[in-house]
């Protein structure tokens, strides 16, 4: 094919030695780019992939000159294979490896009683926290917060319980031969890290840099003095930032350049995304490709239908089993039939050590939390879920789930959906917004709806972006009313 002006402009950039930010946004052919500027050289390359299926894909497209790797397989021929003997250990449960580090009593903080398998898991997690960041050493704010503690005062009462035994933890992953913790490829990566690695390449290639973890952010930055850096992504993607990722382009010292033209989809489309960018404050707008039709319109029959939320996929599946079609999940059924588990312990009078709902002795209190605490809203669904249907249905519905090649429809999350393309996509209900509708519009005037925020359009802009043919906006229609959403541009 022949290169843009955009990837003929990135060419020239990365042939004069420059460090390149590529902003690329959805459909617009990036590791093509990527592979067209590494058949510019004969220099060696590496290639950041985000996984191990996007590093063997690159493999078979990129020259010879570049070696296509995970920063987790970097990390293991350094210094991973030391650790051989512990990885793929079996799997305990966190509590016997809280009280091999001296975790045996439960505690009570504030009005809840924190049970020692609670502290186990939090110390476990602690850990893995602290191994996704750039940070030196184990502190407080790695601790996770737990659902019934976000007060400060209360979650800095538990961190200052749980630090000890988390740094016990890291110790213990030091070992090479053998531990109580079980020792998994992001300790080896982290392990890797603080050794402040030098990667010998003459041109450094870091794929999906938006959701980049700060301990790979860490590692690709600090190769510059010696290697061309280039970092490739969409930072109006950047949708990971409460699993610790964190969008490394914009800020990025370097040449800054953008591919706007998507191959994926027409100019309608190409103008819904704009609106969601221009929402996001992202620096680029698309341009679609005129001999793509994409319209935009009801949708009977989806390829896939998106959803917000892992609840709200759990809802879409079970509404198109019940109407006779064979549905796949984008991911598997795995943190649904963890939740359904842990609601029906729950229910039937048994705590759960599910991380979300491990402060709960109840159904009732998760009940309550969810109905009146401000910070358990985002619960509301799954209670209304479990409440409706029964946790049986929905493990009976999770066991039905079909492989992706056979399904009729394929449900996912707009963050699993990213990478991902359908011809006929349906945005879900869960998308859509609640106004105030029991207000009497005769008497009460209706306020202005709440602004839309930056995250609110990103994941929105990752939504609208998966199709090819025809896009129904569903549960993300109210942007039409919206003071904010109008004009598009």
């Amino acid at each position: 094919m022949n290169p843009t002006d955009e990837q003929a402009a990135a060419a020239d950039a990365f042939h004069a030695g420059d460090h390149l930010a590529l902003q690329a946004g959805a459909g617009t052919g990036k590791t093509t780019t990527l592979a067209l500027l590494a058949r510019t050289t004969a220099r060696r390359g590496r290639y950041l992939a985000y996984n191990r299926a996007i590093a063997q894909d690159a493999t078979a497209r990129f020259p010879k000159n570049v070696l296509c790797k995970t920063a987790h397989s970097l990390a293991f021929a350094a210094v991973g294979h030391r650790y051989s003997r512990r990885l793929n250990a079996p799997r305990r449960p966190a509590w016997q490896t809280g009280q091999a580090l001296g975790l045996t009593k439960n505690i009570r903080i504030g009005e809840r009683e924190v049970t020692q398998k609670a502290l186990a898991n939090a110390t476990l997690r602690t850990v893995t926290r602290f191994c996704h960041t750039a940070d030196d050493a184990i502190t407080r704010h790695h601790v996770p917060h737990l659902r019934g503690l976000e007060d400060t005062d209360l979650h800095a009462e538990l961190a200052t319980h749980i630090v000890p035994f988390a740094r016990k933890a890291w110790t213990d992953l030091q070992h090479p031969d053998d531990g109580a913790v079980r020792f998994d490829h992001d300790h080896y990566l982290k392990i890797w890290a603080l050794t402040r690695p030098r990667i010998d390449a003459h041109f450094l290639l870091l794929d999906e840099a938006q959701d980049t973890n700060p301990v790979v952010e860490q590692i690709f930055l600090a190769q510059r003095d010696h290697t061309q850096l280039v970092m490739v992504g969409d930072s109006a993607q950047a949708i990971y930032q409460w699993r610790g990722a964190k969008d490394v382009m914009t800020g990025f010292d370097g040449t800054q350049l953008a591919l706007s033209q998507s191959f994926r989809f027409g100019p309608d489309l190409a103008a819904e995304a704009n609106r969601w960018l221009r929402l996001a404050d992202a620096p680029i707008r698309l341009t679609g490709t005129p001999a793509v039709s994409t319209e935009l319109g009801p949708v009977t029959q989806p390829d896939a239908v998106l959803c917000r939320t892992n609840v709200g996929a759990m809802a879409q599946v079970m509404t198109l089993m019940a109407a006779g079609y064979r549905v796949a999940l984008v991911g598997g059924g795995d943190s649904l039939q963890g939740l359904a588990l842990a609601a029906r312990d729950l229910k039937e009078g048994r705590r759960t050590h599910h991380p979300e709902l491990v402060l709960f002795p109840c159904w009732g209190d998760l009940q309550d939390y969810a109905a009146h605490d401000p910070a358990g809203r985002d619960l509301q669904p799954l209670v209304n879920l479990v409440d409706t249907h029964g946790t049986d249905a929905i493990l009976d519905a999770v066991a039905q789930l079909a492989p992706e090649p056979h399904a009729q429809v394929t449900v996912s999350t707009a963050h699993k959906a990213k990478g991902r393309e359908w011809p006929r996509v349906l945005i879900a209900d869960d998308f859509a917004r609640h106004d105030n509708g029991d207000a009497d519009a005769r008497t009460i005037p209706q306020a202005p709806p709440d602004p839309v925020d930056d995250a609110e359009a990103r994941l929105a802009y990752v939504a609208v972006t998966r199709t090819r043919q025809r896009l129904d906006l569903g549960g993300l229609s109210w942007i039409r009313d919206h003071p904010d959403g109008t004009p598009l541009c």
